[in-house]
């Protein structure tokens, strides 16, 4: 049987690094993927190369465009909504800032239009904190609850696993200033995951889909995540990236799942 997911984002990339192998997989297994993304990611960093002509708007745009592509996405949906960036103070007017509600609108008409099966958002925490990224589970969360569809999976990493990655790509010259300590918080903890999805038969779309976004691996200074995780040997990509993590509302947690649409079958 094939299902319906809309896979709810904060900004161009964020499908690619969070849930890039389940989207290509859920593809490949005929599902229809619709990627709904609340901002074109205006406020994001990049080289300031990448800001000219149109914009970087208008650029991660065409970015994600070609990562959907690369995943077998069915649809692209942006909402347009201001990105509020990522420093300590959210820009007036941006997506993180406004009423829940209002927020939540055009994805549960989207939901509601696509007679979704399933909706995937984020953990409470928003992964690493980025405020639009806590705005799409508190939306996304009430999105849900509208429109009626019963299946909602928080996109996520085990905490422990990231914790060993960041020591990975901390030892990498001209790596990131990060330190494991700062996801003492993020993300989801081992013990509250529900799936572990096996996506290493589609590491190879999910890396297209981690080139798609040029942009975001770029920077004028310093080190930038996608761009560093490029740079891994394909066996190490592979290795490290190989699965994905997702609780579910209403599951209780115990052996991980390999099937986001186990609780529909």
């Amino acid at each position: 049987m094939a299902f319906t997911l809309v896979a709810f984002h904060a900004h161009p990339d964020d499908e690619a690094l969070l849930m890039g192998g389940s989207l290509a997989r859920l593809a490949a297994e005929g599902h229809r993927i619709v990627l709904a993304v609340a901002t074109d990611g205006e406020a994001g960093a990049a080289a300031s190369g990448y800001r000219a002509g149109g914009g970087l708007a208008a650029c991660r745009r065409s970015e994600l465009d070609r990562s959907a592509a690369s995943l077998g996405c069915a649809r692209v949906v942006r909402f347009g909504f201001k990105d509020s960036g990522s420093s300590g103070s959210p820009a007036e007017g941006g997506f993180s800032t406004l009423p829940v509600a209002e927020a939540a609108a055009p994805l549960i008409e989207l939901l509601r239009t696509e007679r979704a099966d399933a909706l995937t958002i984020y953990d409470p925490a928003g992964g690493y904190g980025h405020p639009d990224h806590r705005q799409v589970h508190a939306a996304g969360t009430y999105a849900a609850a509208q429109a009626g569809t019963s299946l909602v999976l928080e996109a996520t990493i085990d905490r422990r696993l990231i914790r060993r990655l960041i020591r990975i790509v901390a030892a990498i010259p001209a790596g990131l200033q990060v330190s494991p300590a700062d996801y003492d918080h993020a993300y989801s903890a081992t013990a509250a995951l529900t799936h572990r999805v096996d996506v290493r038969a589609h590491v190879d779309a999910k890396r297209r889909a981690f080139e798609a976004h040029a942009s975001q691996a770029s920077a004028d200074a310093g080190a930038r995540t996608l761009g560093l995780l490029l740079k891994l040997p394909r066996w190490l990509f592979r290795l490290l990236l190989g699965h994905e993590w997702y609780v579910e509302h209403g599951r209780t947690p115990g052996a991980p799942l390999d099937d986001v649409f186990a609780t529909l079958r």
